[in-house]
């Protein structure tokens, strides 16, 4: 008989330690076959910036690990409706934050716009048109990352200093392109 207890007493912890187990091997295999799947999207499709693909393996990665965590909650009993109200909470918190700092993802986004669609790359000369009777920023493009796209600027008074732009502000304003 005690053999039957002790077999009993341990089956349950055992039995979760494999659920355990099996979900997080099968996040691991899913996360796998997404991230290889993107690879080779982008392998596939050179037109495709790695700067945009990069991120986006980060956030799907994100997801189904943080979906394997919230399946293995479950199975040590902690209750959806509790997972449900966390979940609902800190989104609401995310939504009132990205409201405060709508400028800088406004800039993340212009980001992920011009590497997406290619306005402009690397080595063109642009310029950025404030009116028709008003001199723009104009100037080499030498970097371009999420917030500000960096120009060597051109004009015979300050040649060779950097000028910041916002990403945003390309889409805010006519730019002229040279290649």
């Amino acid at each position: 008989m005690d053999e039957l207890q002790l077999l009993t007493a341990w089956s349950e912890p055992l039995i979760r330690a494999a659920q355990v187990l099996l979900i997080l091997l099968l996040a691991w295999l899913v996360q796998r076959i997404v991230t290889r799947g993107i690879s080779r999207l982008g392998a596939r499709y050179p037109q495709l910036p790695q700067e945009l693909l990069l991120p986006l393996r980060g956030l799907l990665r994100w997801i189904i690990l943080g979906s394997a965590f919230m399946l293995v909650l479950e199975r040590f009993g902690v209750s959806a409706e509790v997972l449900w109200a966390a979940l609902t909470g800190f989104t609401a918190v995310a939504a009132v934050a990205f409201f405060a700092i709508w400028s800088v993802l406004s800039n993340m986004f212009c980001a992920v716009l011009i590497f997406s669609l290619g306005p402009f790359r690397l080595g063109d000369t642009v310029e950025v048109v404030e009116s028709a009777d008003k001199l723009g920023v104009k100037g080499r493009v030498v970097s371009i990352n999420l917030f500000y796209t960096t120009l060597e600027d051109l004009g015979t008074d300050n040649h060779g200093a950097m000028v910041q732009v916002p990403n945003s502000l390309f889409f805010q304003k006519a730019v002229r392109r040279w290649r």
